[in-house]
């Protein structure tokens, strides 16, 4: 072959290769086909209406009565969770477009909050989607609870859905990513750029805050309160609020920490990491700081919770945590399942405790309502009952995405009707119902206190004298006169 083209430059002649056309795929081109055409361009508009419709729309019913049923049927309830959690952290979420009307406004720990309603503990336990709820219209987001070292949690199955109980059982046992790596998420949402010693929530949102709620491992001493400490110097200058979870009922020994004694040496400890944390990163305020309860306390240890969070530096109660009750009035087949149950089957419970536990405790100490939560009536009811703040967990499982803008809506809707507003609820609840201070006793001068003696001393001589006529007589008082004591 290359003798050949030598061969033909040689003799003036220029080689020129012949090129063989190839055919061209079409598999890529616009169908020529005017149905074809049709169809395509139907299908996306109905694909790109559909995504409009679960972005925009705020009560997202396509959330509620279409994917969050699929998901419930398709998937066991725990990995239904796992997605929803990735589709949140990934920021293609849905997001909540509107703006909280002023009647849902309230002022918590003198900081202005949008609205009343915020996220419990449990969907997002190692802050992976913070930014993906926040986006959803949540005034408090709590993510956790974090344990000190990672950990597995209880053995799966470990989560029961009783829908037509509108109820949940979880028996989780705390599986978190540990420290180390929910700090590191935490951190990566702060921008490099950011002033220091700015006043702004570790939420990033104005309106809103971000809460930590801490747990402790499994494999901890069952009195030790280190686990505890240590999630307070971790999270503290990356938290608004750190919650003390000391009521899940999954964690053996756990809810032992709210007697008396045991809470006090907690509450007393982490209050120490607090300041040390404060101090040492010359913060210019210190996160807020909440003890979670369990619904399941009798009133005399609710009044002993009362008394420790009267004499420690506690900034806050959430009432509650789920409960190890099983109603009578519970259908579902999973209602047997081992475990902590939420949903509205709580509600009463919780009620229960905050009613108990409001008239004990200060106003300036605000209590959380949190407990079979669905309706902007639940929560007014809560409000009524004294509590500044709600939170939802298992309706927003079963109502997906728009959740809390329903709630909100709902709310906003009878606050309209009755003419005020939740603050002015909130305030006349908690006013009411709280424990008043005790007013100091009036001080007497030394010339009225001897005053009072003479009169005290005339009365006993009087009493001896009513005695010394009455032996006389022997017949005891005649006079009519009561025998002064």
């Amino acid at each position: 072959m290359l003798t050949l083209r030598h061969s033909a430059l040689r003799a003036g002649h220029v080689f020129q290769p012949t090129l063989r056309a190839r055919p061209v795929s079409t598999s890529w081109q616009t169908p020529q086909n005017p149905l074809k055409k049709g169809l395509y361009a139907t299908a996306f508009v109905i694909s790109a209406g559909l995504f409009a419709v679960y972005y925009f729309d705020s009560r997202s019913a396509i959330h509620r009565y279409i994917i969050t049923p699929t998901l419930r049927y398709a998937l066991d309830p725990e990995a239904s969770h796992r997605l929803a959690v990735r589709v949140l952290a990934s920021g293609l979420g849905p997001r909540d477009t509107q703006v909280d009307d002023e009647r849902l406004k309230l002022e918590l720990w003198g900081t202005q909050m949008s609205n009343p309603v915020g996220l419990a503990a449990g969907f997002d336990k190692n802050g992976e989607a913070v930014d993906g709820l926040l986006d959803l219209g949540f005034s408090w987001v709590e993510i956790g609870s974090i344990t000190p070292k990672p950990q597995p949690g209880n053995p799966r199955p470990r989560v029961f859905h009783l829908p037509e109980d509108g109820a949940l059982i979880n028996r989780y046992g705390f599986p978190s990513d540990g420290h180390a790596s929910v700090l590191l998420r935490l951190r990566a949402r702060i921008s490099p750029f950011q002033p220091e010693n700015v006043d702004v929530p570790t939420s990033l949102r104005p309106g809103s805050v971000l809460a930590v709620n801490l747990g402790k491992n499994k494999t901890s001493p069952v009195d030790s309160i280190t686990d505890f400490v240590s999630g307070v110097e971790t999270f503290g200058p990356y938290a608004d609020v750190l919650v003390i979870n000391v009521s899940s009922p999954n964690t053996p020994g756990l809810r032992g920490l709210q007697t008396r004694s045991a809470l006090t040496d907690l509450l007393n400890g982490v209050n120490a990491a607090r300041k040390k944390v404060a101090s040492a990163s010359h913060a210019t305020r210190l996160p807020k700081l909440v003890v979670k309860i369990a619904p399941d306390l009798s009133e005399p240890e609710l009044l002993d919770i009362a008394s420790v969070i009267k004499e420690s530096e506690v900034d806050g109660v959430i009432v509650s945590n789920t409960t190890v009750s099983r109603p009578s009035s519970l259908v579902n087949s999973n209602k047997g399942e081992q475990g902590g149950l939420s949903g509205k089957p709580l509600k009463p419970y919780t009620l229960a405790a905050l009613r108990v536990l409001r008239p004990q405790i200060p106003a300036s100490i605000p209590l959380i309502g949190c407990g079979g939560i669905s309706t902007g009536a639940d929560a007014l009811e809560y409000a009524k009952a004294g509590a500044s703040l709600v939170q939802i967990y298992t309706s927003f499982g079963y109502d997906g995405a728009g959740a809390c803008r329903r709630i909100k809506d709902e709310l906003n809707d009878l606050l309209a009707k009755e003419g005020t507003t939740w603050q002015e609820v909130v305030n006349s609840a908690v006013n009411e119902l709280s424990r008043k201070p005790v007013p100091p006793p009036i001080p007497v001068k030394a010339e009225e206190l001897s005053d009072v003696q003479v009169l005290i001393n005339e009365a006993k001589e009087l009493g001896k004298l009513l005695d010394q006529l009455s032996e006389r007589s022997g017949s005891g008082n005649t006079m009519g006169v009561p025998t002064p004591l």
